[in-house]
Parts: C-alpha cells; structure tokens; sequence
C-alpha cells in the first residue's frame, strides 16, 4: 500500500518524542532530522519538505506547546496538523451546475487508469450524487478504450455515447451534448485521449474540446506510482487547461506517495479522488484529514465504516446477524459472509484503516487469503443444498465427493468444516448469552473451568439431581 514506509517511519519517530517528558531544542531537532529524511526517502519534494519541517519547528517551539502538560504529544498534533495542511486544509468537491448538465472533462497521460476512473466516478455520481450519468468515449486514438468504456459502463448500468473511431473528438463531444440534453441526463462525463507523454497535438485537441463543452469539472488522473512526476504532468495540464482536480489511481501500489504529499502545495490543484484497486467501486473520497491519520498510522475508521456502508448488503448482513443470534450458522451462511467480506477489497486496505492493527495490514497475504476464501467458497458450492443447510450430515463418502467437485482435498473440507464449527459454536454462544473465556470455553453459568464458581455450579447440579432421585 502506499506510504506504507513513510507511515513507519513517521510512527517510530513520532512514538520518541511523544514518550518525553520535557521538549527541549537538541530532541526536538533530532525528531525534526528524522521526519525530513523520512519524507525526503518517500520522494517528496525538497522544497515541499523544507517549508513543512520550518513550519514543524515554529509551532512546535511555542510556548503553548514548551509549557503544556505533554509536549510530546502536543508536537505529534502539530505534525498532523501541518500534515493536513499539507494535503489540503479542505476537502475538495465535484462542482456541480445547478441550472442544467454538469460536464466532467477527463484528461490525463496513456496508462494513468483515465478510462477506469471515468467509470469509477460515474458510478459515484450515479449511487451517491443521484445524478443520471452519460459516459462520453472520446477518446478516437485508441479503439481499445471505446470498447473498455463500453464494457464498463455495462458493468455499472450507466450509457455510454460513442461514434467510433471516424468522427473526430470534439464533434463527438458536441454530439454527446446534444444527445444529453435531448435525454434527460444530468451528468457528462467525457474520456479523452491520452498520450505516453505531453505534446502539442495534444493540448489543443483538449483545449478545443474545452472550448466546445465548458466543463464545470477538468480531472486529471495521475499514477501514484510515478513519484514526483505526479507534480510535473499535474503543472503542465493545469497551465494549459486550469484543471480543478485530481484522481490519484493505483494507491494500493507499492508507491512512496511523494508525489501526493507535494502536488497540493506546488500546484494548489486538490486531490478530489483516490483509487485503491481495479474494480468499479475501488474509488475512495479524498479527505487531507483522514489520509493524514493514515500516514501517522492512527488509521481511518469513518472511511472503512462510509465503504461498508456502501458496498455491504445491509439485508443480507442483517438476515445473517438475525441467524447467528438465533443459533442458526449453516454453510449458506458462511457463503454469504465471504461474498460480503470480499466486497471490502483486499483485507490489508481494510486493516490499514483500523487504528491498532493498521500495523498488520503489511504482514497479510491478500493473494492467499484471497485464493482461501476461493477455495472455501468452491467447496460450499461443490455441496448439495441439503448439506449446506445440514453440515452435520458431512462425512467420509460425501466428503470425497466434495472435495472432487471443487477440484480440491478432502484435506480441505475438513479445514473448511472445522471453520464452520467455530462459527457455529459462536453463533450458539450469541443466542445463549453467554460469554467467552481465555480458553475457548463457554460456560452459561458464568464461571470459568477450574474456578470455584464453576466447580459449585456442579455441586448444584448434583444435588439438584439427587433431590429428584
């Protein structure tokens, strides 16, 4: 993920300082020394990192931090702050045009995910602005990416106007418009042809196509993975086109996100987007606060809650919770559980936002907890429906048959099975009341195996016993 090793390194850093009791100016220049060479290595830029540390040490050298109870942490708060505004003091918006359509113009380097994210935004429009979106494909360079828009737009149930590869890119944005107008849409988005690198061929095919539709909207998709480039291609467009926001693609790369941390305050063009993955739904909201409590590994919690919110089927996930409180937990159920934790994205994006085990995020496998869940999901369906809904009328011969539909061992369907009998004995212990100990155990009485109150609710049971006899 990105700014995995800067978070790191920030963390450790910041974790010094804030154990002391007393801020002086020799630890607090060694704290300072630490965080410009963490920033320098994610590849942000020099200038960028210089202002940001002077201004650290200004504020940080006040007397309101120097005479608080904990300086240490009052200079962690600091940090963060300038960190944010760094990123951007406010979170950037769509503009929108409140008499009649709103014309996003997509524009961006060959390779960047342009055509990805124009899908990726007209499906946030679509479910989370009501907006009725018509997808533009003007981009007649390349024939592929006519097609891609198509199959996306499909994927999403949002149009998509093309006239092919013959008619030139601004008349098919001139046609797109008329046909929007004609039809109700409330939304534009137009995708436009990129280059591997800027020339003036270009640029004035992009000018006059701003000239033609007057977009409310000029977005500019950058790789994160391109380092301080971001910044160079981010200047070079807004010169010519005064583009008004961002999509940051590929943040669930490996990259340093130098790049993020210097384009707002070298261009003053803000991040409206970022995305973390393939899919369609892979888009996330650019907040400066939340991203940067993700970089001082504090996590991001309101984020992962706004995903779930979005992507997770609130009927099937209460139909479920209904279940387990019920005592009821079948193979039916535990499909349906992996459908709705996949939906998530990958499982070291949704640790990453947790504060307290975003330091584990790195140590995951997505690829092979990912390759488990699709096993386990290709056993469940491997089953009849009786013995989904039966699990304990699994046995040997039936076990063989299983593990042979879904092309695995039987080996794996006794992991599977012992994994369903964890969940069933948690849903029991829901439905029960009662709770869990250190052990695994669950006792309805309240006590623990070994101690006196579990040992006395023995003695009870046995004399209840004998009084019947």
């Amino acid at each position: 993920m990105a700014f995995e090793s800067l978070t790191d390194k920030l963390t450790r850093t910041l974790k010094k300082i804030s154990g002391k009791g007393k801020l002086t100016e020799s630890n607090m220049n060694d704290m300072l020394k630490e965080v410009r060479m963490s920033l320098l290595e994610a590849d942000v830029n020099y200038k960028v990192v210089k202002d940001f540390i002077e201004s650290i040490k200004e504020k940080a050298m006040g007397t309101e931090v120097m005479d608080s109870l904990n300086p240490g942490q009052m200079v962690v708060k600091v940090v963060r702050d300038e960190l944010v505004n760094l990123l951007g003091p406010d979170q950037a918006e769509l503009n929108m045009n409140p008499d009649g359509i709103t014309n996003i113009m997509m524009v961006g380097l060959q390779g960047t995910g342009k055509t990805t994210a124009s899908a990726k935004i007209a499906l946030y429009a679509k479910n989370k602005l009501k907006q009725k979106v018509l997808l533009a494909a003007c981009d007649i360079v390349r024939p592929a990416a006519i097609e891609q828009l198509k199959t996306l737009g499909g994927q999403i149930g949002v149009e998509v106007f093309s006239l092919g590869t013959e008619v030139s890119a601004v008349e098919t944005a001139k046609r797109a418009k008329e046909y929007a107008k004609e039809n109700g849409f409330t939304m534009i988005i137009f995708d436009t042809a990129g280059r591997l690198h800027i020339d003036e061929e270009l640029m004035n095919e992009l000018e006059q196509m701003k000239a033609e539709i007057q977009p409310q909207n000029i977005l500019l998709t950058v790789d994160a993975m391109t380092g301080q480039d971001i910044v160079t291609v981010a200047r070079e467009f807004d010169e010519k086109l005064h583009i008004t926001g961002l999509i940051v693609t590929k943040m669930d790369g490996d990259a340093r996100g130098g790049g993020l941390l210097s384009v707002r305050s070298i261009t003053k063009v803000p991040v409206l987007f970022v995305s973390n993955g393939e899919k369609v739904d892979d888009l996330e909201i650019f907040y400066p606060d939340r991203m940067a409590d993700r970089i001082l590994g504090m996590g991001d919690i309101l984020s992962l809650i706004e995903e779930a919110q979005s992507k997770i089927d609130e009927k099937v996930a209460a139909q479920s919770a209904s279940r387990m409180m019920a005592g009821v937990f079948t193979f039916n159920d535990m499909l349906a559980q992996f459908d709705q934790v996949t939906k998530l994205g990958s499982f070291s994006g949704v640790l990453s936002k947790i504060p307290g085990l975003n330091k584990m995020a790195p140590k995951l496998d997505d690829e092979k907890l990912s390759e488990q869940i699709k096993h386990s999901k290709a056993l469940i369906q491997s089953m009849t429906p009786y013995e989904r809904e039966h699990p304990n009328c699994i046995k040997s011969a039936r076990k063989i048959r299983i593990a042979k539909g879904a092309g695995l061992k039987v080996a794996d369907v006794n992991r599977l099975m012992a994994q369903h009998k964890q969940m069933e004995d948690l849903s029991k212990m829901m439905s029960s009341g009662g709770g869990f100990n250190p052990f695994g155990m669950m006792n309805r009485g309240g006590g623990m195996p070994g101690t006196s109150k579990h040992a006395g609710s023995k003695k009870q049971k046995k004399s209840k016993k004998k009084k019947k006899k």
